[in-house]
């Protein structure tokens, strides 16, 4: 009932706010939208039409705009920083931390980027300039170059006094981090060890060298992976040389964790993860257009298929009401393995040395499914045609077709994974197109080699 609960809860926001909007009363809408957070308002404003979106994005504190723009699609993102003047972007970048401005920076007109850099200090802007010299994706860009860090020399007391004379600490600091004289990472010091100890004790006797420091070349995708394996909260990331650059902290993992789920969802279907719930019809025409003419041509192939049982389906008029049956449980069965091989190759779960035993494992599975389901299949046809010979030969086709569909939800994401592309955006359309081929063409062929004697 609670999961219920929290899944409902965005679509009774999304309701209010639109009764809201829709009565004209924009306090009402204000305030509900000033209850929320950041991420929150971000869900709402994808949500909502674009002439809505527009007034409920000028009811946004003007605190929370920078953390707003971070929790939106590009194209949305886009189009809410085209309804806001120069100065109110360059108010929106000030509240926000290195890490996040580096995500939100390139996104914005060159004016007032440089509007940005200039209201900057120069150690901040040094900073930013540091983390947009990474590549996307990368441990890098993730990091915030903003850490705590001690010598191993010194003592608790000396830390403590030094952490009073700061005054604050960065969001999600849970320890520091000690450093060399050339400042090469050495380990790290949990608050908790701090306060626990006595004043006088060495950082030296505290300190925890087991903690592996990330490289700032590491993909985004294995850093949420070792946050993930080690339930970290923060993690240092060091260069090739282990000087101390900056560090990652879990709410940057989650949004990596939450983009590849989304990534993996929107791809399935051949769509981007950034596309705009409400992008203009001509934009989203033209990307679907691209892969739905792919599964056209595919679709072209099955039909051949077909056509060459063109007599043997004019003779038997059954074949014609049962064939789509054979192909769409290949389908379906197909789809199963390519879901659980998408997932592991994206964990680095799957690869060259435990492909043979899974497509044994797969096949047999497949195997043992075909043979209870072609049985089924095979008495609802015998009572339905009264025909032997046909319910033999769909039970036959079905078990070889949900075994050759469990094949290639093998091998086809493999394949697309070695040759370079992304295995989750195009592996359904070539499994369905082995699916309806071979689906069509051992339930045509078995019928014409079977019952056309």
């Amino acid at each position: 009932m609670a999961e219920a609960t929290r899944h409902d809860k965005p679509a009774r926001q999304l309701r209010l706010l639109s009764d809201a909007l829709d009565s004209g009363r924009l306090g009402p809408v204000r305030r509900l939208v000033n209850t929320l957070s950041p991420a929150e308002i971000g869900n709402l404003l994808e949500s909502l039409p674009p002439a809505k979106r527009s007034v409920v994005w000028g009811l946004v504190d003007a605190e929370d705009d920078g953390e707003v723009l971070l929790h939106v699609g590009d194209e949305v993102r886009e189009s809410l920083i085209a309804d806001m003047d120069p100065d109110e972007l360059v108010a929106a970048a000030a509240e926000l931390d290195i890490d996040d401005l580096a995500d939100l920076v390139e996104d914005l007109p060159d004016t007032v980027i440089d509007e940005i850099l200039k209201s900057m200090d120069r150690e901040n802007r040094e900073r930013l300039e540091q983390v947009l010299s990474y590549a996307e994706d990368t441990a890098g860009r993730l990091m915030n170059p903003d850490v705590v860090t001690v010598r191993a020399d010194t003592t608790i007391d000396v830390v403590l006094r030094y952490l009073r004379l700061r005054g604050e600490l960065p969001d999600h600091t849970d320890h520091l981090y000690v450093v060399s004289k050339r400042h090469q990472y050495l380990g790290r010091i949990a608050l908790q060890a701090l306060l626990t100890h006595e004043a006088g004790t060495p950082i030296n006797q505290l300190l925890d060298d087991e903690q592996p420091a990330i490289d700032v070349d590491e993909t985004a995708d294995e850093v949420a992976r070792k946050f993930s394996d080690h339930d970290w909260i923060s993690a240092p990331v060091v260069d090739d040389n282990n000087i101390l650059l900056g560090r990652i902290t879990i709410d940057d993992v989650v949004d990596i964790i939450r983009d590849q789920a989304e990534h993996q969802v929107m791809s399935a279907a051949g769509l981007d993860e950034d596309e705009d719930l409400f992008s203009p019809v001509w934009r989203a025409m033209r990307r679907r257009l691209i892969w739905l003419s792919i599964n056209l041509a595919t679709a072209f192939l099955a039909a051949s298929v077909v056509g060459q049982f063109e007599g043997t389906i004019d003779k038997l008029v059954a074949l014609a009401v049962l064939m789509p049956i054979v192909a769409g449980m290949g389908g379906n069965a197909g789809t199963q393995v390519l879901a659980l091989m998408v997932r592991g190759l994206a964990l680095g779960q799957v690869g060259a040395s435990n492909i043979k035993p899974l497509l044994w494992k797969e096949a047999r599975v497949a195997l043992l499914n075909g043979i209870v389901l072609g049985t089924i299949l095979g008495l609802i046809v015998l009572l339905w045609f009264h025909s032997l010979g046909l319910s033999l030969v769909i039970a036959i086709a079905l078990t070889c077709n949900l075994v050759l569909a469990a094949l290639a939800g093998v091998l086809v994401p493999v394949t697309l994974k070695r040759a370079g592309y992304d295995p989750a955006l195009a592996s359904s359309i070539f499994l369905t197109t082995v699916t309806d081929v071979m689906g069509f063409f051992t339930f045509l062929g078995l019928a014409t080699l079977v019952l056309l004697r």
